[in-house]
């Protein structure tokens, strides 16, 4: 316990007034100038014990126990490197492997697993934004990196210095980034975008209109044509690969048709490509010169139903826990949490976890979900709040303050995405930042 600053003057005071009695301490400048020397003295020690104390409490409580002291996500990094393994036996040996790293590599921490697939053999990367691009550079990321996400014109400086290819869709952007590199004497390559069914971005291909063809192959031998862009490849992005086959099929044969019009302008793409995650498990033929692989990369074969009548060895990555704040004995007919939604209906042991919406718990799952706590499914109680939830612990026998709760897994993580009515690359993305990704590498976690 440390005394206050007056406290600590006031006492020095009287044990010089005891020392040296009157008329030695009665002369004011002297008996100053001793107090004045003893505090300086005094304080270093003060500061002293102060310091030590603080760092003694720092080595008490490890980064890692911090991370897992609330909330936290642990990232399996050898799962994922499983997962590149079992993913990179379905290509064709000739095609190359682009592991989609886009929004914090889907909520499972971006720079941690670029490395992973660098050091497990992926030829390529994929970012939405060039800023994402950029951090993984400056990570010491040396694989080819494609932004998907048509780009601000303004950042082809960023573009050029961190060897980043950008996907382009249209002209004007196209000649925007060429005049950019122009005048900063600088090269960027892209990629050329086209639009065979998803209606988002890129050179639009018809299905049946010719004179529309030729004016698009045009426009896009146009953009191939423009200074200080190289226009390494054409791609395009399947929009409903997992449910209507007759579909993809029709945007798969518009790509081959754009890229065979393009051949007879004289124009080659060094790479060509179309299928991502389920586009590459149903349709081999569509796998091309490079298959983008997201979704699955993180353990899920299917977007809504998980790893359910897949044969495909995957193992989901990510695992979402919390430690239990509290634990408390109420009885029937207490309401639970905003709103009163839930009534008990029998006395309850009720658990109260430190997670909420603002860590990434859908609030949607209010009184529609259960997590797991000791191994048994746990219902939520009431409306999920910000920072907090509760769960029906009364017929699980010793739950204590500090107990972990699982929270999303590979198992509860589909059913987590279809009672809140939403896709598993959702629910994969929603941890917030205050989640604390703990990573298991070799066995071993760390921060």
């Amino acid at each position: 316990m440390h005394l206050p600053i007056s406290a600590l003057y006031n006492a020095i005071k009287m044990i010089f007034i005891i020392a040296y009695p009157p008329p030695f301490a009665c002369n004011r400048i002297i008996t100053d100038f001793v107090l004045l020397i003893l505090m300086i003295i005094m304080m270093s020690v003060y500061s002293y014990n102060i310091n030590e104390t603080v760092t003694e409490r720092k080595i008490i409580m490890t980064d890692l126990e911090l991370a897992m002291s609330r909330t936290w996500a642990e990232i399996n990094l050898d799962e994922l490197a499983h997962n590149i393994k079992t993913l990179r036996k379905l290509l064709r040996p000739s095609a190359k492997f682009l592991g989609v790293v886009k929004a914090n590599a889907y909520g499972h921490g971006m720079t941690q697993c670029a490395r992973t697939l660098q050091d497990n053999g992926a030829d390529w990367l994929a970012v939405a934004t060039v800023p994402e691009g950029v951090e993984l550079r400056k990570n010491s990321i040396t694989l080819p990196i494609l932004c998907l996400g048509q780009a601000d014109p303004m950042l082809a400086p960023l573009m050029a210095d961190f060897n980043i290819t950008q996907a382009v869709g249209d002209y004007e952007n196209a000649k925007a980034l060429s005049d950019l590199a122009v005048s900063e004497g600088k090269s960027i390559r892209v990629h050329i975008k086209i639009d065979t069914g998803m209606s988002r971005t890129g050179f639009y291909w018809p299905h049946d209109n010719e004179e529309m063809k030729s004016q698009t192959a045009r426009t896009i031998l146009e953009v191939c044509n423009l200074p200080g862009l190289y226009a390494e490849g054409m791609f395009t992005h399947f929009a409903a690969a997992d449910g209507d086959s007759e579909f993809t099929r029709r945007q798969l044969n518009r790509l081959i048709e754009a890229r065979e019009y393009m051949r007879k302008s004289g124009r080659e793409f060094e790479i060509v490509h179309s299928a991502a995650s389920v586009g590459i498990l149903d349709y081999p033929d569509a796998h091309l010169d490079m298959g983008r692989f997201g979704l699955v990369l993180y353990g899920y074969a299917s977007t809504e139903t998980g790893n359910e009548g897949s044969d495909l060895d995957l193992h989901p990555v990510m695992t979402v826990k919390s430690r239990i704040t509290a634990v408390r004995n109420l009885p029937a007919g207490t309401t639970i949490s905003y709103g009163r939604t839930h009534t008990l209906k029998r006395d309850s042991v009720v658990a109260v976890l430190p997670m909420g919406y603002a860590d990434g718990m859908p609030r949607i799952l209010s009184n529609n979900y259960g997590v797991k706590i000791h191994d048994a499914v746990c219902p939520i109680l009431g409306r999920v709040c910000m920072d907090m939830m509760m769960a029906d612990v009364t017929d699980i026998e010793g739950v204590k303050a500090g107990d972990v709760a699982t929270v999303f897994d590979g198992e509860l993580m589909p059913l987590a995405a279809k009672n809140a009515g939403t896709i598993i690359h959702e629910m994969v993305c929603s941890p917030s930042e205050r989640v604390t990704r703990v990573f298991i590498s070799n066995g071993k976690l760390s921060v």
